[in-house]
């Protein structure tokens, strides 16, 4: 295949859920593990063209959902300071903090700019060697080897002026958190395809093996997800609880040596907290001790700021896969992506913010039923038209 249309054929996805179909013989629940996939589900129906009994759990695999509180609050704290200038990726600006965000910061006269790379943000620090400049590094195993490279090259170059604030985390701790929940129903996991891009497959055995559930690496389009879900579907039918790689044209065992390395330079596993969640250990990544002197946390003295999350944002229990984002009460009314609660509704691969674009205007109950005939390709034309109306508003928030 050498077109991204071919990935969303229809007939090829009728034959796929025909093949689902024929196999499922008793209630299943998947957990996909990637906001990615999760916006491409529910973008295109696949969840409602499921047998009945098939259910899809949104996991945790928004990166800038999971980035905690106390470290939004400890970016405004340090974006508001006159001597920085605070670089960030665009989906980052309106992550609510506690009482503010970072597009609030920016009217208030802070210089906020938004990057496409870390890259970026070190030639801004070289161009103002008299301003503190700060790049925002939040993200899965994915964005974490670039943003470890820019601290590696202003060590190399000498950059003084620039520094990292890090809320890097790891895909399979949150996987092995999840499974030894006291309330988990997940029985099977869709793996990320773009984090064992990087990291490869070599985590993943030993949680298949301990908590016995099949893990299926999976693409993000239509066919790459229903793929996935087949062959975990068999798994889980025939008992078995093995890794299987579904992706492999972007996937191999190995994963990507160098930028591995690169990790294990700049990088150290860490504790980390995961919004709505808590402490997952050894699920993230600080910068080593080589190079910690370009840890914005220490250098701006922010390591002290601790946050309570509002109790009315159910976003961990979205995340953890407890509820559906339309099951909490503050969904489309008191939290929306221009008002948001939680970072779930304005992320652009939060669940809440999925469900907004695309089932907002759903009727409730059962609409659309599981288990019905018709394309992936059907249904993603209906659930795009519905929500048209409301793509400008959730993309310019994103």
């Amino acid at each position: 295949m050498r077109y991204l249309e071919e990935f969303s054929d229809p007939e090829l996805a009728d034959r796929l859920f025909a093949d689902i179909r024929a196999t499922v013989t008793r209630p299943w629940a998947l957990m996909e593990v990637c906001g990615g996939q999760t916006h491409s589900i529910i973008r295109h129906g696949i969840d409602q063209l499921l047998p009945d009994g098939v259910e899809l759990i949104h996991g945790p695999g928004c990166p800038v959902c999971v980035t905690p509180l106390e470290t939004i609050d400890r970016a405004l704290e340090i974006a508001s300071r006159p001597d920085v200038i605070f670089c960030s990726f665009g989906d980052m600006l309106r992550v609510p903090g506690s009482g503010k965000d970072l597009f609030t910061v920016k009217s208030e006269g802070a210089d906020v700019r938004v990057v496409y790379s870390p890259l970026d943000a070190l030639g801004i620090a070289r161009q103002h060697p008299d301003r503190q400049v700060v790049f925002f590094g939040v993200g899965f195993e994915t964005t974490a080897p670039p943003n470890a490279m820019t601290v590696y090259q202003a060590r190399t170059l000498g950059i003084e002026n620039f520094s990292l604030l890090v809320s890097h985390v790891r895909v399979p701790p949150a996987i092995d958190a999840i499974m030894n929940s006291p309330v988990c129903r997940v029985q099977a996991f869709l793996a990320a395809g773009h984090v064992c891009t990087v990291m490869g497959l070599d985590e993943y055995p030993e949680l298949a093996a301990r908590h016995r559930v099949p893990i299926v690496v999976t693409g993000f389009e239509p066919l790459d997800i229903l793929e996935g879900i087949r062959r975990t579907v068999r798994q889980l039918e025939a008992g078995e609880h093995r890794v299987e790689n579904a992706y492999p044209r972007a996937v191999r065992q190995d994963g990507s040596p160098a930028a591995k390395a690169m990790l294990s330079d700049v990088f150290e596993v860490t504790d980390r907290t995961w919004r709505g969640i808590g402490t997952i250990p050894a699920s993230g990544w600080r910068l080593s001790a080589k190079y910690r002197a370009y840890d914005a946390e220490h250098r701006f003295a922010v390591t002290d700021i601790r946050t309570e999350e509002p109790a009315e944002c159910r976003s961990g229990e979205v995340l953890q896969g407890l509820i559906k984002p339309n099951e909490c009460e503050a969904f489309g009314t008191r939290c929306t992506p221009r008002n948001p609660l939680g970072a779930t509704m304005v992320s652009s691969e939060g669940a809440c913010a999925a469900y907004f674009l695309y089932r907002r205007l759903a009727e409730p109950g059962p609409a659309t039923a599981r288990g019905t005939t018709g394309t992936a390709t059907g249904t993603a034309g209906s659930a795009t038209g519905a929500a048209n109306e409301r793509a400008e508003e959730v993309t310019s928030v994103g």
